[in-house]
């Protein structure tokens, strides 16, 4: 199994949503882009959600444009060993400093999680420092997730009331 390892996070001094993954996968990593994979919905979810046409963007524009909408970004694995891009197939991981990341963030006040798996290993890794915050477990955004758009970005659109217009 190769060892992936994720991207630094996407964040300001301004951001009031932490939307977390689990790890990056294959097409993400080769591109070094978070969600790089034509089929995971991530930027179509988020550009439904801000009124921004995020899919059709150069990939630093749509961080610009997160930022601009007080959304940040990040994965709970900072590395692990896993075949492919499922979810299931990480093994052996190493989590990021959650606790350290949301202390510096003075006006968070949302974290989600983008899928079951970030839930989980995210809930974990930040204990009681989550306290205070709101939390949000989002349907994933990958095409693993066989839920339709429709009930996805209904779920997604739990986090406009803290977006920044």
């Amino acid at each position: 199994m190769t060892l992936k390892r994720c991207f630094p996070p996407v964040v300001d001094a301004d951001t009031r949503v932490l939307i977390l993954g689990s790890l990056p996968g294959e097409a993400s990593l080769a591109q070094s882009q978070y969600y790089a994979n034509r089929q995971n919905q991530f930027w179509r979810l988020v550009g439904d959600i801000t009124g921004e046409s995020l899919v059709g963007m150069e990939y630093a524009a749509r961080l610009r444009t997160l930022l601009a909408h007080s959304i940040g970004l990040w994965d709970v694995v900072a590395e692990a060993k896993r075949e492919g891009s499922l979810d299931s197939n990480i093994r052996e991981h190493a989590g990021n400093d959650l606790v350290g990341l949301i202390e510096s963030l003075p006006n968070l006040a949302v974290i989600a999680f983008n899928g079951g798996t970030a839930e989980r290993i995210g809930l974990k890794a930040l204990g009681r420092p989550a306290d205070g915050h709101h939390l949000v477990r989002l349907p994933s955004s990958s095409p693993a997730h066989t839920m339709s758009y429709v009930e996805k970005l209904r779920a997604w659109q739990a986090l406009q009331m803290w977006l920044r217009d």
